[in-house]
């Protein structure tokens, strides 16, 4: 009987060698779908776990990015480190402010326009009387970002950040605390967005949690929280 060849990764000894690798940053991927030959055209989130935001922009790879910014101090987000990181953008982490200070609302949540040449920035600013977004916010800013990439298709491809394990721009639930990755991207999908999302690092840690590559998760998800297999 004929035996079947183990498929490789890596060259030489490089499978033998990852299998007892014990790093503290490990990402267990699952696999969404036993089925390679339909293809999925709904609209779905790409969840690019693993790979840095910062250096795909650098690369060409997008050309929207939506993020959180702030009426106050942009110098340690996310947004200041890639205006001074893209070679021809004409913007610094004070005139960011600046620009949201005459845009930002009391109550509601806008979304700020920021033309760095090769990437524009579409940025979710919290309104005044709030000192983090909410859901709601979240909802309503990729509402308007979603409709904004649709209405002007040369905004495609776009990524966005995961808005969790931020220093400045937080995201708050009502009950104060960080909300899941899991509503993240339902409220996310849910305003019509479908570009890519890249997962905080910190989730990198998580060792023995398995995770897709993709939103919306798959039903077999669903059926394990109701004691199925």
């Amino acid at each position: 009987m004929k035996t079947q060849t183990r498929m490789k990764i890596y060259d030489g000894e490089g499978d033998r060698l990852m299998e007892n690798r014990s790093a503290t940053e490990q990402i267990n991927l699952m696999p969404d779908t036993s089925e390679t030959k339909t293809a999925d055209t709904g609209r779905k989130l790409r969840l690019l776990w693993g790979q840095h935001l910062i250096d795909d922009l650098l690369e060409g790879r997008y050309r929207t990015l939506v993020c959180g910014v702030n009426a106050q101090d942009n110098s340690s987000g996310i947004i200041g480190q890639v205006a001074s990181m893209l070679p021809t953008s004409q913007w610094d982490h004070k005139a960011i402010t600046d620009h949201a200070k005459r845009l930002v609302q009391k109550h509601t949540v806008a979304v700020v326009k920021y033309d760095m040449d090769a990437v524009e920035v579409l940025g979710l600013l919290r309104p005044r009387s709030r000192e983090h977004l909410t859901l709601e916010d979240l909802a309503v800013g990729f509402g308007i970002a979603a409709e904004m990439i649709r209405r002007k298709p040369q905004r495609d491809p776009s990524a966005s950040v995961s808005f969790l394990g931020a220093r400045v721009n937080r995201l708050l639930d009502e009950r104060g605390k960080e909300p899941s990755f899991e509503t993240v991207l339902r409220t996310m999908h849910q305003a019509g967005y479908g570009g890519d999302v890249y997962p905080a690092p910190g989730f990198w840690q998580m060792v023995p949690t398995g995770v897709y590559a993709r939103y919306p998760f798959p039903p077999a998800l669903d059926s394990m929280r109701q004691g199925g297999f």
